[in-house]
């Protein structure tokens, strides 16, 4: 099934359904709520602040839906999710609408608000749920028949490993895992699950594997006290977008961290999460996409200064475009205006330093300031940067660090960003050294992020371009 149809689905579902619970709200405000407060009967005419509401509500209720992250993972929604995640929507949604829009309607007594806000709520409750059920309902019938799978595989080749596999493969009820392979700690593996699925490779060949196989979920059957293996295996996932779930021990289970998604579904540990609760996740794709396009915007002026100062002040191009590594490992070219001499790395890649001879005298001004970045918001909008995230690194030092430092591949969990808590902790780095010591800042920004760290890191960061602390 085309996920993106299933999307639209519901999109349209979501979106007739608001409109034919406004229509009825309407109806039901003239026809009941109003000849209360005047004693006649009011004639129902469908005035231009009707049709406004018509265009304007539904479409409130779908960018709703889309913060809250309703859209999200449409395969894995089941029907209880939907009800509680309906209701609370609906709860939610109906009670802002309440306050903008229907405070102020003409009302016979107070208790009218009440009434006008529980059928509201009713209706649209009602209308959103029922579409929603059938199409959820389809779904989940598809997965639990396996027309619908997710491509998965085995890290492990032991006995919990043939287990899991005969779980998840015999069960009447499927949970969705289309087991595609198996992955082997040793080159030589001769292990009986080979008899049912083939042995994709080893751990070497983990990343090509996803992307090859089209990986969605990983499955580490390993026992837990082998933590250093487990470690390395989660380092290398953090470069893939996947759902990483491992098997748990009695400890595991008696300590509370195994959740069950599924009543009839085979227990296991999703090691994985989400950095962000899903609407801050795409409040921040919002403001990201917003402020870029409206700094660029307001920026126009400077940015064709620039340009043209940049021309004028030394040979060479104006932009300076070069490779660096983004999320889930993936390549990008970062845009920036050009700082130094076009000869800059003849010896091969080197940082920047504050007495560093290699840039120019309107570069050396232009990174003072951060100008010299503003070319990144034009990353921002091409969707390989983020506004805040940790600085993106050429693969030429990444190696270097990460031989000194593993974790650091936890940082690709992420899209790069223009700032970063551990630039504006220490500026730009100089050396390896640097990085490696800025990366605790970077890792604890993923480990704790929000809406209110990033504004608070933009914050701190105008600070420093407004001091000339940039270099």
């Amino acid at each position: 099934m085309n996920k993106r149809k299933q999307v639209a689905l519901y999109i349209v579902s979501d979106f007739l359904s608001a409109a034919l619970a406004y229509l009825a709200f309407y109806i039901f405000r003239k026809e009941i709520v109003e000849p209360l407060k005047f004693g006649y009967e009011i004639p129902l005419n469908f005035s231009d602040r009707f049709y406004m509401g018509m265009a304007i509500i539904p479409a409130f209720w779908l960018l709703y839906y889309y913060l809250t992250g309703f859209y999200k993972n449409i395969f894995r929604h089941s029907r209880t999710d939907d009800f509680f995640r309906t209701f609370v929507q609906s709860i939610s949604g109906v009670l802002l609408i309440f306050f903008l829009i229907i405070l102020d309607d003409e009302i016979q007594t107070y208790k009218s608000y009440y009434q006008l806000f529980a059928v509201l709520f009713a209706f649209h409750f009602l209308l959103t749920l029922i579409p929603r059920l059938i199409l959820t309902s389809q779904t989940v019938k598809k997965v639990h028949t396996r027309k619908i799978g997710f491509n998965t595989i085995i890290i492990g080749s032991n006995h919990q490993a043939e287990d899991i596999y005969k779980e998840l493969t015999e069960a009447v009820s499927a949970s969705g895992n289309k087991i595609i392979g198996f992955i082997s700690l040793q080159k030589q593996d001769k292990s009986k699950l080979s008899e049912f699925i083939p042995n994709l490779g080893n751990l070497n060949d983990l990343e090509t594997i996803i992307e090859t196989e089209q990986i969605e979920e990983v499955i580490i059957a390993l026992d837990s006290s082998e933590h250093d293996q487990i470690s390395k295996i989660i380092n290398q996932l953090s470069l893939c977008n996947v759902i990483i779930k491992a098997i748990p021990d009695m400890y595991d289970i008696l300590t509370g961290k195994v959740k069950m998604d599924h009543l009839f579904g085979t227990p296991l540990i999703q090691l994985s999460r989400d950095l962000m609760p899903v609407w801050q996740a795409n409040a921040k794709q919002l403001i990201d996409i917003s402020v870029s396009a409206f700094a660029v915007i307001i920026a126009s002026p400077l940015i064709l200064a620039l340009a043209i100062a940049v021309k004028i002040s030394s040979k060479g191009p104006i932009f300076y475009s070069h490779e660096r590594i983004g999320r889930y490992g993936k390549p990008f070219h970062i845009l920036k205006f050009r700082s130094m001499r076009t000869d800059a790395e003849k010896n091969g890649p080197e940082l920047s330093s504050k007495e560093d001879n290699r840039l120019t005298n309107l570069g050396r001004f232009m990174r003072k300031y951060r100008l010299d970045e503003i070319p990144n918001f034009f990353n921002v909008l091409k969707g390989d940067m983020s506004l805040v995230g940790p600085r993106p690194e050429r693969q030429f030092f990444i190696d270097q660090i990460i031989k000194r430092a593993p974790h650091y591949t936890h940082l690709h969990k992420v899209k790069p960003g223009i700032t970063s808590w551990g630039q504006v902790k220490y500026g730009y780095a100089e050396n390896v050294d640097q990085m490696i010591r800025r990366l605790r800042f970077d890792i604890l920004y993923i480990e704790n992020m929000s809406l209110f760290v990033d504004f608070k890191i933009m914050f701190y960061t105008i600070l420093t371009i407004i001091r000339g602390r940039g270099v």
